[in-house]
């Protein structure tokens, strides 16, 4: 009876999994669709997804800056109440995580339709008729593919650069969870410069990708 039940369960696994990716691809078709009836295409959604994913970023900066400072004002202090302590810089790591799920979320948005768009454009390539005119599109695309790559590049810099910050805060916060003594804030003191250089190393990735993304937006709109 096991031996039965195991293929029919991974048939039914297959079955499931197949039937939503086509359902994902139907509707990011009938999406495109709509889009392109009202006059926006790829190009122009792969243009504003670059610029959420941007300010995403900006977004993150200030709020990892406002956390390196609570972090820093929090172990100043001599006679921190060590609760409200805890309290604001959960507050902070809370935000911080938010804020860098919200990069991730809108980089992989980026990439669903640059891949959409490239897929397109690569397919329409075989239309052409004029060889002038083909050979000048692939040039155009080839190029448009080097620097989003290098764009995406940079993205992925900056979102992995949040790791370290947030395991380092999320550990600092759960040992002052569970430490609520003089002791606790001693060793966040020790953990503030490592904190601030990774921050200052994040803060530094996310800058050369706004500028990567501000580089890319303008080439594809000209």
């Amino acid at each position: 009876m096991t031996m039965i039940g195991k293929p029919v369960c991974f048939r039914n696994a297959f079955f499931i999994t197949t039937i939503c990716f086509l359902l994902i691809a139907g509707c990011s078709k009938a999406y495109y669709g709509a889009m392109e009836k009202v006059g926006v295409h790829k190009r122009d959604i792969l243009v504003d997804r670059v610029e959420n994913a941007r300010d995403a970023q900006s977004d993150a900066q200030v709020q990892f800056k406002d956390a390196l400072e609570q972090f820093g004002s929090v172990v100043k202090i001599e006679t921190t109440d060590l609760k409200d302590a805890y309290e604001k810089l959960n507050a902070e790591y809370e935000k911080s995580d938010e804020a860098a799920k919200e990069v991730s979320s809108r980089i992989e948005k980026v990439e669903s339709v640059a891949d959409d768009l490239f897929a397109e454009w690569e397919k329409e390539l075989g239309l052409y008729k004029n060889k002038a005119l083909k050979d000048a599109s692939a040039r155009k695309l080839t190029d448009t593919q080097t620097r989003y790559k290098e764009m995406l590049a940079s993205m992925h810099r900056a979102e992995k650069s949040m790791d370290p910050v947030l395991r380092t805060f999320r550990d600092n916060v759960l040992f002052l969870k569970h430490n609520l003594n003089a002791q606790a804030i001693g060793s966040l003191r020790s953990e503030f410069s490592g904190l601030k250089v990774k921050i200052d190393a994040l803060i530094k990735n996310m800058n050369d990708a706004i500028t990567n993304s501000n580089q890319f937006i303008e080439d594809l709109n000209q």
